[in-house]
């Protein structure tokens, strides 16, 4: 009579084995994501961003005046570190299919740091679990199955670290505050609706051209070199279009986003969605 309970705990052993390793996996996973997180506010709470000098803002390229004063109708604040919730629909590098997903970021606003960490469904009871952190001009990029297995695990090189500088030059239109004259990124002119910002920081540079729209909203930015589409990794991707912008904390931030590889003249979205929460600090 005893048989079939132990034939049944004979079999449910090696499921709670593993439930209780997913679980462990998954603590110790948070756990650094937490801490990346609040690496990346102490370095934000060290330099924030601070309001341009009127004869710095005069001197930019005129698009990019009309974007600040649609971005920061009002007096800029000290503002440090924004957290950002988003949803939406990811495609895996090498692959085709989008799966829904949902993301957090914590970025430093004056100086170039961000935690960006995003949950991805690959089968049913299956996910991963990938994260990015970049601080003190370095970088970290991590993917765990069931936030346990590890399957990405790559540490800094210049091209990966300037591919972070690169991500967080791309975000700058959530906090448009970075983008200030006086701050990390410069600008230089390229015609009536374009502009080229350049970010620097840690002895490296990264460049993005952004495209404004007549209401002086930046619609878009691109990078200027073709992306290498066979990395198992996005990296910062080389284009994201913003849309739907509306007013939060004073400024007027874009909620919508579509971000996406290029080469060749073609683009390859990646990451589409929206921004659920967003929280400056």
């Amino acid at each position: 009579m005893r048989r079939p309970w132990i034939i049944a705990g004979a079999m449910a052993a090696p499921l709670l084995l593993a439930a209780g390793a997913i679980g462990i996996g998954t603590l110790l996973t948070e756990r650094e994501i937490a801490a990346h997180a609040a690496q990346v506010v102490a370095i934000g709470r060290l330099q924030p961003a601070q309001p341009a000098d009127p004869a710095a803002l005069a001197a930019l390229p005129e698009p990019v005046q009309a974007y600040l004063r649609f971005a920061l109708p009002g007096p800029p604040r000290p503002l440090h570190t924004v957290r950002i919730a988003q949803a939406g629909a990811f495609r895996r590098p090498l692959t085709e299919g989008f799966a829904p997903t949902t993301a957090t970021q914590t970025i430093a606003i004056g100086t170039p740091a961000l935690m960006f960490a995003a949950t991805t469904p690959l089968l049913p009871g299956l996910w991963a679990r990938a994260y990015d952190f970049y601080a003190a001009g370095r970088m970290r990029m991590r993917a765990k199955i069931l936030s346990t297995l590890g399957v990405v695990n790559e540490r800094e090189t210049e091209a990966l670290n300037r591919a972070s500088l690169r991500r967080w030059l791309l975000e700058s239109p959530l906090y448009p505050m970075a983008l200030l004259p006086g701050g990390p990124v410069r600008w230089e002119a390229v015609d009536a609706r374009r502009a080229r910002a350049i970010v620097a920081a840690h002895g490296l540079e990264a460049t993005l051209v952004a495209t404004f729209r007549a209401d002086g909203s930046l619609e878009r930015f691109d990078a200027e070199q073709d992306g290498d589409l066979t990395t198992p990794y996005h990296g910062s991707g080389e284009h994201v279009t913003r849309s739907d912008y509306q007013p939060v904390a004073g400024m007027m931030v874009p909620m919508a986003f579509l971000i996406a590889r290029a080469a060749e003249g073609r683009i390859h979205p990646f990451w589409r969605g929206r921004v659920t929460r967003i929280v400056f600090e």
